[in-house]
């Protein structure tokens, strides 16, 4: 129990320096990390989301797996921008948590967003006249999460759905308990008229959450002193109720084996056979799970998609030089290395030594000073040392690692993304670490620069550990928990750390960390292949919302879809080597 608390304390800490438009002496945000610290679930506090005033829009989560036995329950409230209907959740949530039979706290698992719209929750006296125009219409379309006036339902639509839960209860504030009930909820045995159109409670019932299946939903009016019996009540009401479909479908995704999931990902990525990092590492991961599977129509796709680079068709250095496009020469390493192709490893070597710096200025040609730089270069480089042995492209590796270490690490062991933009953009992170963790892979066990490059390396897991989601995920924003939670980092992480437990790098008890960032991962990967929330393609900004308002993509994606077969191999041969 003292150890559970002292976590508690911790992860409450961790929200309580209060952004620009935050009070610190919020009574709702001191309430909640009060429940949070209360024995039992939900125990977990972390944010849905954060407006354009920079506010968080607080949870309180379970960290276990969806895909447990229990039935999930979601319940919102803030949504009407009354104080009341916040203060509602809270006293049924502590109910849950002290009061509730225990067959009930067995049975049910319990999420809470108790404010959807954090400014109305500091004061009593918030009416709902100032709400944004599009504040509680559902489901909401396009802008994730950037929407100039309404981001706060984009950010609880997603929530909602990722959660995996049976049922949704959209609380307001009113003078007695009355019920509202969708048609899905029939089996829940409470009557009551349907929510209105455009309601959380009725869009969740009627339409495909996220691309999701529907879930039932029910809308309740309450006082805040009649909120405990009226969760009881509702628990009750609902103790026969099945499995919902949306929960089924998020079960089914993450009861895939890795193997499953690269097979599908291999199949539909690239799409856009370029020279770029993003179709090599989809090239590579697919020549892995073409070996491992005795796939010929894999080999014969990678092939198929590179072999106008091969004949000199197409050129692999070209301008204008990036590096973002010279690190597709990675793949030809590997392509090499499957295929016996003395033109691939050609093509290679001609990338790493255009890559490898002519002055003594230089660390490398064509860097743009990002993170990015980190895993563009050393992916090239330090497979063309491993191959060849020659020394140059090792030093080459040390100096990019270690002097942007210096320059980017900062002391928590997060890395920001440029000196120009000095925020933990997730993805940014996710180069640091891949850049980190190829050279600690391909090159030698007498590197001199290796100590201290695995000791960068293990600096920055230790710190995405920390900032890890109770879903799994990690966020576009790393230390930010009110960004969105994001593909592409996720996918990164896991490929390092997966990579770090199975080499030797890292010890048995991150298998935790990667399980749970398994399970969100593959939640987020669509049975055709699709991806929710990835990050579009991102500069470098100066401000950290210039990092939030990163367009997610969702959809089909070539850099999600590299990443998360890249993910998925990396588990693959975990897995195997147990």
């Amino acid at each position: 129990m003292i150890a559970r608390l002292a976590i508690a304390t911790v992860l409450a800490l961790r929200f309580a320096a209060p952004l620009s438009g935050q009070s610190a002496g919020d009574g709702f945000a001191q309430d909640l990390r009060a429940l949070a610290l209360l024995p039992g679930e939900p125990s977990r506090l972390a944010a849905a989301g954060i407006t354009r005033g920079d506010e968080r829009i607080l949870t309180l989560e379970s960290p276990g797996a969806s895909d447990g036995p229990e039935k999930r329950l979601v319940v919102v409230g803030g949504l009407d921008g009354t104080r009341e209907s916040t203060e509602a959740v809270l006293a049924a949530a502590r109910w849950f948590k002290t009061s509730a039979p225990a067959a009930t706290r067995r049975d049910w698992r319990i999420i809470v967003l108790p404010c959807a719209y954090p400014s109305r929750c500091s004061t009593r006296d918030a009416g709902a006249a100032s709400l944004p125009v599009e504040a509680g219409h559902f489901p909401p379309e396009d802008g994730f999460y950037n929407d100039s006036t309404a981001p706060e339902s984009r950010y609880v639509w997603r929530w909602v759905a990722f959660q995996a839960p049976d049922l949704v209860l959209e609380v307001r504030a009113g003078a007695a308990v009355t019920w509202e009930v969708s048609e899905l909820a029939a089996g829940v045995r409470l009557a009551g008229p349907r929510p209105d159109a455009g309601s959380l409670a009725e869009a969740v019932s009627m339409g495909t959450p996220s691309g999701l299946a529907p879930v039932p939903g029910l809308r309740v009016a309450t006082r805040v002193a009649d909120a405990p019996a009226m969760l009881s009540e509702l628990l009750d009401a609902a103790a026969s109720l099945p499995r919902s479909p949306l929960h089924q479908a998020l079960t089914a995704r993450m009861s895939r084996t890795p193997l499953e999931v690269a097979t599908l990902l291999a199949g539909r990525y690239p799409a856009s056979a370029i020279m770029s990092y993003i179709p090599a590492v989809a090239w590579s991961n697919t020549l892995r799970l073409a070996s491992r599977l005795g796939d010929a129509s894999l080999t014969d796709k990678v092939r198929s998609q590179m072999a106008p680079f091969l004949s000199g068709e197409r050129p692999t250095i070209a301008e204008p030089y990036l590096l973002t496009s010279l690190a597709g020469h990675f793949a030809f390493v590997d392509f090499a290395l499957a295929l016996g192709s003395e033109e691939a490893l050609r093509l290679a070597i001609a990338g790493a030594e255009f890559i490898l710096p002519q002055t003594a200025n230089e660390i490398v040609r064509f860097p743009r000073e990002w993170t990015d730089d980190m895993f563009m270069a050393t992916s090239v480089l330090a497979r063309a040392g491993a191959r060849t042995g020659d020394a140059r492209y090792a030093a080459a590796v040390g100096r990019l690692l270690t002097s942007y270490a210096e320059r980017l690490q900062r002391a928590d062991g997060l890395f920001v993304h440029a000196a120009d933009g000095p925020h933990a953009w997730g993805r940014g992170n996710g180069f640091a670490l891949l850049g980190l963790t190829e050279a600690l892979t391909y090159l030698p066990a007498d590197w001199d620069e290796r100590p201290r490059i695995l000791q960068i390396y293990r600096r920055h897991v230790e710190a995405l550990a920390r900032h890890q989601a109770p879903d799994g995920m990690w966020q576009q924003v790393v230390e930010e928990p009110g960004s969105y939670r994001e593909l592409t980092v996720t996918a990164m992480t896991l490929v390092a750390l997966a990579r770090g437990v199975r080499l030797g790098w890292l010890d048995d008890s991150y298998r935790s960390v990667i399980e749970r960032g398994w399970r969100g991962l593959t939640a987020h990967v669509a049975a055709d292949g699709t991806l929710v929330d990835v990050c579009t393609g991102t500069g470098a900004g100066a401000t950290k919302r210039y990092y939030l308002d990163r367009a997610a993509i969702f959809g089909a994606d070539d850099r999600g879809g590299a990443m998360a077969l890249w993910a998925a191999m990396e588990m693959a041969d975990l897995q195997t080597s147990r």
